[in-house]
C-alpha cells in the first residue's frame, strides 16, 4: 500500500489538453481526488469547470428525475448519473446521464471487474453549458461512431434541447410531435414534454412520462426485456 501511494505521488498531474492513453488517464485521474469530473475525448483530457446551479446543476437534476421515473418502472433498464464510461481506447467520457439496457437483457454495455461501464449506453444525455463545443462537436461524433443509439443535448445557455437518433450510421434530429412530445425509438414509453422540461414544469414532465409508461408499447418492451 505504501509503495502504491508513493508511485501515485510521482505521477504527473492531470491537466486539460493532455494527450494520454486510457490507462494513463485513469491512473492520473485516480491520483487526483480533488478533480470531480475529467473526460478523455479522442485521446485529449478535458477537465470540467466548477458547476453552476442554474446552468448545470438544476437542469441535470430535472433530467435525472425524468429518467429515474422511467427506469424505476422498466425492469431490465438501468440509469447512471455522471459515471465514467469506457467507450474505446481513446474515449472515456463521464456523461451527465446514461440510460442503458442491462447486459442480461441484451444491452450494449457491460460492467467491468472494477465497476466501470464498458461499451455504449443506448441513450446519453449531456447538459451543455461551459462544454457546449465539446458536447455538440467532438463528443457527439465519438458517441455516433461508438453506436450510442440516442443522444440528447440540453444547451442550457440557449435553453434548447436536441434529441438525436442514430440511423444508418448518422445522427438525425428527432422533432416533437404536434403535441410537443418527443418519443424515444429505443426506449418505448420514454416520452418527453420538451417545453415543459425547458421551463421547469416538472409536474407536466412527469405526467407525460407516466402516460408513456402506461402505453402498450412500453408493456411490450418490458415483456421483451424479461424473455
Amino acid at each position: 500500500m505504501v509503495r502504491e501511494y508513493s508511485a501515485q505521488r510521482h505521477l504527473p498531474p492531470l491537466e486539460s489538453g493532455d494527450r494520454l492513453t486510457r490507462p494513463e488517464f485513469e491512473r492520473r485521474y485516480a491520483a487526483a481526488p480533488h478533480i470531480k469530473k475529467a473526460e478523455l475525448i479522442e485521446g485529449i483530457v478535458y477537465i470540467a469547470s466548477p458547476v453552476r446551479h442554474e446552468l448545470h446543476g438544476k437542469p441535470h437534476s430535472r433530467v435525472i428525475t425524468w429518467l429515474g421515473v422511467y427506469q424505476s418502472f422498466t425492469p431490465g433498464v438501468d440509469l447512471s448519473n455522471a459515471a465514467t464510461v469506457r467507450l474505446d481506447l481513446d474515449n472515456e467520457p463521464q456523461p451527465d446521464a446514461a440510460l442503458f439496457i442491462e447486459p442480461d437483457a441484451g444491452g450494449q454495455t457491460r460492467l467491468s471487474s472494477d465497476g466501470y461501464i464498458e461499451g455504449s449506453p443506448e441513450l446519453i444525455v449531456e447538459i451543455a453549458a461551459s462544454s457546449v463545443a465539446i458536447d455538440t462537436g467532438s463528443k457527439k461524433q465519438v458517441y455516433r461512431r461508438n453506436g450510442v443509439l440516442e443522444y440528447v443535448i440540453w444547451q442550457s445557455y440557449e435553453n434548447k434541447i436536441e434529441w438525436f437518433c442514430l440511423i444508418d450510421g448518422d445522427y438525425r434530429l428527432l422533432s416533437p410531435g404536434a403535441d410537443g412530445i418527443i418519443r424515444s425509438g429505443v426506449f418505448p414509453g420514454l416520452w418527453l414534454a420538451v417545453e415543459a422540461l425547458l421551463n421547469n414544469q416538472m409536474v407536466r414532465v412527469l405526467e407525460v412520462v407516466q402516460a408513456g409508461l402506461k402505453s402498450p408499447e412500453h408493456d411490450a418492451f418490458v415483456q421483451q426485456l424479461q424473455k
